[in-house]
């Protein structure tokens, strides 16, 4: 009987990818940045989360600048060579980047929210797609003060942008990875729905939203 998946030959190369991809992505930079200059143990601060807003709480901007660009490219890195392999691998790459951020073994998989390096993974796919996602965010962050609605909104708003623009394959992973960022959110969403949701300060003191 002919297996329409292609049989074991043909999955082996997107099980190793998605895995190698998945042990970049599990990288958690942000509690690496913040052991190796001093500023504490990070899943001691504020939400305890991984990501850079929380390691903007430290008061440290550099060192949150440092983890929102190394977050980001622990997604575009994997797509990026795993393009080089085909379109397939590269989704399955951008796949397992964000999950293994999401999910690290490494902390027990309790990682990040998925944004940075959903981001990276987006933007090196489908850079157009990722830059109107972007677009998005930054109008409703502007708009509300909410980073969190506006990571959800921007997460939300990639598959459809992607699809319209032709890319189907990448909309569905988008699809998938919205919904991934919105389990991660489900704390957030709560506050929201119920009004105590902090909101971004662009005044010099660090930010108290738990993204």
């Amino acid at each position: 009987m002919i297996d329409p998946l292609g049989g074991p030959a043909f999955w082996w190369p997107f099980i190793i990818g998605f895995a190698i991809s998945y042990l970049i992505g599990s990288i958690p930079f942000g509690l690496i940045l913040t052991r190796i200059f001093g500023a504490g143990d990070l899943r001691t601060i504020g939400s305890g989360n991984i990501g850079a807003t929380n390691v903007l709480r430290t008061g440290r901007k550099s060192l949150a600048l440092g983890t929102l660009l190394l977050d980001a490219l622990k997604g575009a890195l994997p797509v990026w060579i795993g393009s080089y392999f085909g379109p397939d691998m590269a989704v399955i790459a951008g796949l397992g980047a964000i999950v293994g951020h999401c999910f690290p073994i490494w902390l027990k998989f309790k990682g990040g929210k998925g944004v940075a390096t959903a981001a990276g993974v987006i933007l090196t796919l489908t850079p157009l797609a990722g830059l109107l996602a972007l677009v998005v965010f930054l109008v409703v962050v502007f708009i509300t003060r909410y980073v969190s609605l506006s990571s959800l909104l921007s997460a939300v708003s990639a598959a459809p942008i992607a699809y319209v623009l032709g890319h189907v394959q990448q909309a569905e992973l988008y699809l998938l990875v919205a919904l991934i960022i919105i389990i991660k959110h489900h704390e957030n969403l709560r506050r929201l729905f119920a009004g105590k949701e902090s909101k971004l300060s662009f005044s010099k003191t660090p930010p108290t939203e738990k993204v």
